[in-house]
């Protein structure tokens, strides 16, 4: 699974726990709902600054890891 498509997953199933809609997490995070719904299908270029925005309101956390390095 690509990284963009298993971030993606991880944010669409974060924002369904919380039960959010695709707006209402939108408005939290000051990024448009287009852009919650790229992020979500791991479509198209993400700005780093929406992606840490969404995930913050989501309380996920974005790491940097080198190849091989243990999760």
């Amino acid at each position: 699974m690509p990284a963009l498509t298993s971030i993606g997953a991880t944010i669409a199933d974060r924002r369904r726990g919380l039960n959010l809609t695709q707006q209402t997490l939108s408005d939290l995070s000051g990024v448009s709902r287009s852009t919650v719904q790229a992020l979500e299908y791991g479509s198209g270029s993400i700005r780093l600054e929406a992606l840490t925005a969404v995930a913050e309101v989501l309380g996920l956390h974005i790491g940097v890891l080198r190849p091989g390095q243990a999760r």
